[in-house]
């Protein structure tokens, strides 16, 4: 199992990474590491006004190689498996007057 820390500064960052769209929510991670799909992912998150981080075990969904032509950066997609602390409920009330913002994100 592969192990990455995350740390978001802010709430538009956060925004940037989150994948609502994935079925148990997700978080794109910038590196330029290569990963495969499905390999498990032991996530450490450390949320804006967060005092510690989480931990959220996961599995790669997403790949952006490097170079990819709409400049997008490098980076995997994880969607949460085991997820004991709701993060992804954290994450939505944190970000949630930017959910339904047109603004570009680091995936979709």
């Amino acid at each position: 199992m592969e192990h990455l820390y995350l740390e978001f500064v802010n709430d538009r960052d956060l925004y940037q990474s989150y994948m609502p769209f994935v079925k148990n929510g997700g978080l794109f991670v910038r590196t330029t590491e290569h990963f495969e799909l499905d390999v498990d992912i032991e996530l450490q998150v450390l949320l804006p006004d967060s005092l510690e981080p989480s931990q959220i075990i996961g599995k790669v969904c997403w790949l952006t190689p490097i170079g990819v032509q709409n400049g997008t950066p490098a980076g995997i997609g994880i969607t949460f498996v085991k997820d004991p602390d709701n993060m992804r409920s954290q994450i939505e009330k944190a970000i949630g007057r930017l959910l339904n913002s047109s603004d570009a994100t680091l995936t979709m």
